[in-house]
Formats: structure tokens, sequence, C-alpha cells
């Protein structure tokens, strides 16, 4: 049985990645990077580790020890720890840091790539085995998107990737054809409650791939926390690009889309 690594971030993610995983013969060996994972990932797992993080050395080492030469890095793990600082980070996580040209999402995440290759640690496509998850161009709930609401879309489909080429984040939040939020350091629950704050309702969500998105990595993902942040702002619209997002809890999430009246769709450049 092949044996395929996960470091494992906060959500569904990584669970709904251990399970598709296992259903093509994969022993999958999970290490949770984060503090809170999903409670059942431990129970998922065929093996399963708790290191944090800082703890780079300690990662790479027991991933080693298992056997594992393929990594998938899946679920969240917020980019404001390396503002706020690791605790107590290992040497080979504070090397990492330091060498460092900048702190942007994709700088930070192909450094880990590239020490992760240093031991013969490759790590591949984040959607491998979740491709399933991942809608085609449509209207996934009951209700479509208005006109207006349609305007909005197209708005932010454009201000969304122009800011994913500056690796700024994936996400806007939008109103009347202008921008509520941009998504950045704090990640997309965070832009989404201040977009549909400053909306004061009935505000756009458009979420999207970078323009050169490399796939091993922060692949755009949706689920319960993005909706709830919704209802909890009162933003009524959620665009995902279609082919390129990854949708977790579909059902349970439409079904709660659909009787709070919020509408999801899935679009492309042609939209």
């Amino acid at each position: 049985m092949e044996k395929v690594g996960l470091l494992a971030g906060v959500g569904n993610l990584p669970v709904e990645f251990v399970r598709a995983a296992k259903q093509t013969g994969h022993e999958v060996i999970v290490i949770a990077v984060v503090d809170e994972p999903a409670p059942e990932l431990a129970l998922e797992a065929d093996v399963y580790y708790t290191i944090n993080v800082a703890k780079l050395d300690k990662v790479i080492r027991t991933m080693k020890k298992e056997g594992v030469t393929h990594i998938t890095m899946i679920g969240k793990v917020t980019k404001e720890i390396l503002f706020k600082g690791l605790t107590f980070p290992d040497l080979r996580a504070i090397k990492l840091l330091a060498r460092l040209r900048n702190r942007k999402d994709d700088t930070i995440m192909l450094a880990i790539v590239e020490e992760l290759a240093k031991d013969g640690l490759e790590v591949v496509d984040q959607t491998t085995y979740l491709k399933p998850l991942m809608p085609s161009v449509g209207v996934l709930t009951q209700r479509k998107p208005t006109e207006k609401e349609n305007d909005d879309i197209r708005f932010g489909f454009a201000a969304a990737k122009a800011i994913g080429g500056l690796d700024i984040g994936q996400t806007v939040v939008v109103k009347n054809k202008a921008v509520m939020a941009v998504e950045a350091i704090e990640g997309t629950d965070s832009c989404i409650r201040r977009g549909g704050t400053l909306g004061r309702g009935n505000a756009v969500v458009v979420k999207v791939a970078k323009p050169n998105q490399d796939v091993r990595f922060d692949v755009p993902a949706i689920g319960m926390d993005t909706l709830q942040n919704m209802m909890k702002s009162n933003c009524t619209v959620l665009a995902i690009e279609a082919g390129h997002t990854l949708f977790v809890e579909q059902q349970a999430v439409i079904s709660l889309a659909d009787k709070n009246r919020i509408c999801i769709c899935a679009v492309d450049e042609t939209y």
C-alpha cells in the first residue's frame, strides 16, 4: 500500500483528503500542524501525529521515519502566526524564516516546499484526490443571483484575480461595484466579516484562484465556516471560480444557504 503524507491545518478539508486518498488504496500518514484540527481527523488517519508547525525539523523527521516520500499540505494555517511569532520554533524553522525575502503567501509556502524537498519529501498537487469537490459552472443553490448581483460578481471576479496576481489574497467582498474588503494576511473569514459589515447587507463575496495558482498549496476552498461568516455579516451571494475551488461539506452548506436565501454559484472568466 503506497503511503502519502498529509500536513493538516484547520477545517474539514484534511478529513475529506484522508477519506478520498484511502478510497484509492493509499495509507495516509497525518501530522496536524495546528492546535485545533478537525476532531474526525485522528479517527480517519492511518497514522496520526500532532506536531506544531514551528517544529519543522520534527515534522520532516517524522515523515521520513514513516517512509513517506510524497506530501500534501491541506487545511488552514493562518499566516498571522508568522507576524506574531512562532511559539518556540526549532532551529530549522528559524533559519527558514530568516532567509525569506518577504512574507507573501507564495514566498512562505515555496520556502516550505523547498525545505521539505531537501529531505526527499515531494509536495504534490492538493487536488489530486479532491477534484470531485470542485464544482463546474452553474448556480448551486435554489436562489439565483439578480442582475445587479451578477454585475457585482463580474466586477469582483476581475478584482479578485488582480489581487491574486499580486499575491495578496483570493477573496473580495463587493457591493454596487465597490470593493468593501480585500483578503490579506487575516484570511477569508475575517475579510468576509469586515466586508459584509461595511456593506451593511446584500454584499457579494467572490473567491478565485490566483492567475498562476500553484496547486501544491493554497488552492482556494470554501465550506461551512465561509457560509456562517457570510450569515453573520449579512452577505447574500458567494461566487467561486468554477473548476478551481474546493467546496467542502457541499450538501450541508447548500442546504443552510437555501434556508437563508443565500446564493452560491460557480463562475469563470466568461461569466
